[in-house]
């Protein structure tokens, strides 16, 4: 079920003539009528010679829409996870049941039939949940519940198939950097996503200066080739690196670990998390007695015209599912990830929440899903001019937006019947997700919700804060363009938001 956006061909040509307003929220306007607010003591806290040469961005007004301090607030900026502010909102605004399990819409087991006659294939079919799970942690929506519901149907199978064509195979957003997509943060997207589409290389000191790093796979992890160059040092700083090109699935270790140092943990990004999946699922239906006979393969929709709004061909490619369902699982409620988002801004979550929303109207693509994004926006009163958005996450470098759109923004949704819960997935100030460390101990601990957003060169943060006098203060501040030589902009930011709650 689903929030329809009425009239949407309409709703932009009206923004784009006269622009809307929708409960406490106004009309952007043109950049000629607005005066530049200015507060002298607030702003020089941006003008830090250590700096020199960050692109500020800010605007603040009160929860009423009282302009308080602004720089720059027409620009667009490049806003890093800040996206994801547009993202979940509109999940709160376009689905309906967001604390409801389905019970009909988790991943499935389905057998196929072989045209050679012989033992039938196994599709492991994914449903887009984000929350599926493997290994010895998981304790609900486990991938080893569908091997048990399997084992008890079937004894031998030909290939285990892992199927992701409910979406479109999009697996990286558009200004996605290469080096991004082998981290854990910017691994492939897919329908059928286990443990977060993520391996763990746990890795520790040599047996003396020389010896090679001790590195291998966590337990259930050994799916990917490993290439281990990285030598143990006597002393001095830690400098592993990890190599997983594109296209690839390979990993090579490289640098060096003093021999006095701690075991770590490196989180490593997957190029085909459906092929790994099925690779998963083949060991544990081995592990209950099943015989497979074939190998582990997966299987994906390529991207057509139809999965692009702007695209010349209208039709909607069918997926018809093959065979015959065996097993399922429950799909869990869609809010325990929208919290996950907002709070620990899960980039793959992100992007699979836009997928949901491109499977409202559409094929589930990512054109899709920002089809429903930008008609949120829309219904916000942002003219079109003064964002663009390429992902959900918030990692690609195309992605702009100003200091006002994304501040308006933010008060509209308090005028949302959904608005009190969705700030709820926010990070808190000093208690948890991305803030947690951050204004412990000062008058704003506890009291900002905010989305942080980080790239190289880039840190951002939006959100709403509770000032001295108890009023709402609804802020958007960004730093774009810090050169690599500069401080902190994390630490500037904070500054400048605690002396505005003081003041107001």
């Amino acid at each position: 079920m689903i929030r329809r956006v009425a009239l949407l061909a309409a709703l932009w040509s009206l923004v784009a003539v006269v622009g809307l307003s929708t409960g406490a929220c106004t009309s952007l306007g043109s950049v000629a009528d607005r005066p530049t607010l200015a507060n002298p003591q607030v702003l020089a806290l941006l003008d830090d010679p250590a700096l020199t040469g960050t692109r500020w961005g800010l605007m603040v007004v009160t929860a009423e829409g009282e302009p308080v301090v602004e720089r720059r607030a027409d620009d667009r900026f490049i806003p890093a996870s800040n996206a994801k502010i547009f993202t979940t909102a509109a999940a709160f605004a376009l689905i309906e049941g967001l604390e409801a399990a389905d019970a009909d819409d988790g991943t499935s087991v389905r057998l196929e039939a072989r045209p050679d006659g012989g033992a039938p294939d196994i599709a492991l079919v994914g449903s887009g949940d984000p929350a599926l799970g493997d290994g010895p942690g998981c304790v609900s929506d486990c991938l080893a519940e569908l091997a048990d519901q399997t084992a008890a149907r079937v004894t031998r199978v030909g290939d285990v198939i892992g199927d992701d064509r409910l979406y479109p195979d999009e697996r990286w957003g558009p200004g996605w950097s290469w080096e991004d997509m082998q981290a854990g943060f910017g691994t492939a997207v897919s329908a059928l996503t286990v443990n977060d589409n993520v391996v763990v290389l746990e890795v520790a000191p040599g047996d003396g200066a020389g010896a090679p790093v001790r590195a291998q796979w966590r337990p259930g992890d050994d799916l990917q080739p490993l290439e281990n160059t990285a030598i143990t040092i006597e002393a001095g700083d830690a400098d592993l690196r990890l190599e997983r090109r594109p296209g690839e699935e390979a990993v090579r270790l490289y640098g060096r670990m003093p021999m006095n140092a701690p075991a770590t943990a490196l989180r490593v990004g997957l190029d085909d998390p459906a092929l790994t999946a099925a690779r998963r699922f083949r060991r544990l239906l081995e592990a209950r007695g099943v015989t497979v006979e074939g190998q582990a393969r997966a299987r994906h929709r390529p991207l057509a015209l139809a999965d692009d709004r702007g695209g010349d061909d209208g039709a909607v490619p069918a997926v018809e599912p093959d065979g015959v369902e065996i097993a399922r699982l429950t799909r869990p409620p869609l809010l325990a990830s929208l919290i996950r988002t907002g709070k620990l801004s899960q980039n793959l979550h992100a992007e699979l929440i836009l997928r949901r929303l491109g499977g409202l109207e559409g094929t589930g693509s990512r054109a899709d899903g920002l089809f429903q994004v930008k008609a949120v926006l829309a219904g916000a009163g942002l003219e079109r001019s003064v964002f663009d958005l390429y992902d959900a996450s918030g990692l690609s470098a195309y992605n702009r937006v100003s200091p006002r759109a994304t501040t308006r923004f933010l008060q509209w949704t308090m005028s949302q019947p959904w608005g009190e819960a969705w700030r709820a997935t926010l990070a808190v100030g000093g208690r948890d997700g991305t803030l947690s460390r951050r204004f412990v101990g000062t008058p704003l601990e506890g009291r900002i919700f905010a989305k942080t957003g980080s790239l190289n060169g880039v840190n951002a943060l939006a959100g709403f804060l509770t000032a001295a006098s108890g009023r709402t203060l609804v802020f958007s501040i960004y730093a774009n363009d810090r050169p690599s030589t500069a401080g902190s902009s994390i630490a500037v930011m904070d500054r400048v938001l605690l002396a505005l709650a003081a003041e107001n």
